[in-house]
């Protein structure tokens, strides 16, 4: 199972209190992916994946913004 967020716009820290408030929802196993454009996500996703053990499946580049590959604990 996956879901999409579309964190675009948004600024610290919205994008990781979004993120934090959809994987609750989620199974164990289920895949985020998060698309964001707040500089600031480059250090709080892959910080809030190791504090929360989510795995950081992947982040890339996506024009002006980043793709984040959450995977709930």
């Amino acid at each position: 199972m996956s879901e999409e967020l579309d964190a675009t716009g948004l600024l610290c820290p919205l994008p990781v209190l979004k993120a934090r408030k959809r994987l609750m929802g989620l199974p164990s196993g289920s895949e985020l992916h998060v698309l964001t454009d707040d500089p600031a996500a480059i250090i709080d996703m892959p910080h809030f994946c190791n504090e929360a053990g989510h795995t950081l499946v992947s982040s890339e580049a996506r024009d002006s913004a980043m793709l984040w590959v959450i995977r709930k604990a």
